[in-house]
């Protein structure tokens, strides 16, 4: 019970902030940040050159590592789900060594370092509308570029090893490199999933929820230098290259994207009003003294009455007779049921249904005009037609 309460209040509380999804329309803008896991990337060649310890070349790969990111877009949606946008982006992670190296004297390399990646990339995305009320999935793919670098990228032996036969032997770490931090511009490419969550109480903001994946097409090349220290020999400098391969990024992106000029969500229709209750009508049918035979203008109150019955729904029709105080009470009563029933038959006649009728009489009593005994008084003699 508590747990189905919790529910129910948190689903009361979100109301307020979820409106049901529209196309975005427009000029849009949009923002994020995340983190950004950085796959392993191959280190085509790494090469050093050294007139009197000969050449070094190596092949094999960065480690995985991960950092942030962060991301903007100016955009036009079209209205039908289609979006086009420009973005600019910054992922920032780490290098957290090397492995499966081998090659010519390869030895054993660790190290480290951070890669950077600014780049600018354009986007096609297409929302699916309706097919969530509170939800917008989107499918996206962008091409664009990325200035990748290399920053405080070092390696060196993790064991000593010997170059050549009867060549200088260099200690653990007695060969150490580094790149020079430049920024190599490369192709990119990019898919997009994700989500827009619209804010109600904001027309056209949204919260959005993204996985990424961005890849880089063809090989940067890189400047290095080198210092070697051997047993044999004192510190030498060099300078070299480090060739590396196309790079696969991953991210999980949350943000914000807000729709100018987005209109607010039509209000839901109005309820219908409830239909009107229908007015009970009624029409007096007045008799003569001691009398319960119709006038012609009582029979044409009691057609009219018959006419408007067709007009109208009704549950019931109400035949009432009265008298005035002139008679017994108990002559007064049979009167007062004989002038009903004499409505009721003319309305029959009329074509009023004779299961649809109720007949009362209530003799002296239910005065319209209130008298004393023994009074004939127009007014009393009479019976009401209710159409209810």
């Amino acid at each position: 019970m508590k747990l189905r309460s919790a529910l129910l209040g948190a689903t009361m509380l979100a109301l307020p902030f979820a409106a049901n999804a529209q196309p975005v329309t427009g000029l849009y803008v949009g923002a994020g940040a995340g983190y950004n896991w950085r796959g392993p990337s191959d280190v085509k060649n790494f090469s050093l050159r050294n007139g009197a310890l000969g050449g070094f070349s190596v092949t094999g790969k960065q480690n995985a590592g991960g950092g942030p990111i962060a991301l903007g877009s100016i955009g036009w949606g079209f209205g039908n789900g289609l979006r086009a946008e420009v973005e600019a982006d910054y992922r920032y992670g780490n290098i957290p060594g090397f492995s499966s190296f081998s090659g010519s004297r390869a030895g054993t390399l660790r190290g480290g370092g951070h890669e950077q990646k600014v780049g600018g990339m354009f986007n096609v995305l297409y929302d699916f509308v309706g097919l969530t009320p509170y939800v917008q999935p989107y499918l996206g793919a962008g091409v664009g570029v990325q200035a990748i670098r290399e920053q405080n990228w070092h390696a060196s032996n993790s064991l000593p090893f010997t170059f050549g036969v009867g060549g200088p032997t260099f200690p653990a770490g007695g060969l150490q490199s580094e790149l020079q931090n430049q920024f190599k511009t490369v192709f990119a490419y990019q898919a997009i999933v994700g989500a827009a969550f619209p804010i109600v109480s904001v027309p056209g903001l949204a919260l959005t929820a993204e996985f990424r994946y961005l890849g880089t097409s063809g090989n940067r090349s890189y400047n290095a230098t080198y210092r070697a220290t051997t047993t044999t020999f004192a510190s030498t400098t060099g300078a070299g290259k480090v060739q590396l391969g196309p790079t696969h990024d991953y991210a999980g992106v949350f943000g914000v994207r807000y729709n100018f000029g987005q209109a607010p969500p039509p209000p839901p229709p109005a309820a219908a009003p409830a239909p009107a209750v229908q007015p009970a009508r009624s029409y007096l049918v007045f008799f003569d003294w001691d009398k319960a035979t119709l006038t012609d203008r009582a029979r044409q109150i009691i057609r009219e009455a018959a006419d408007n019955s067709t007009r109208v729904q009704y549950t019931r029709i109400e035949v009432n007779g009265y008298t005035d105080t002139s008679g017994t009470p108990q002559y007064n009563q049979r009167l007062s049921v004989r002038r009903a029933q004499a409505v009721a038959a003319e309305l029959v006649r009329d074509g009023v249904p004779r299961n649809a009728i109720s007949i009362q009489g209530f003799g002296d009593t239910h005065l319209l005009v209130p008298t004393g005994p023994g009074v004939r008084e127009p007014q009393n003699r009479r019976v009401e037609i209710i159409i209810r």
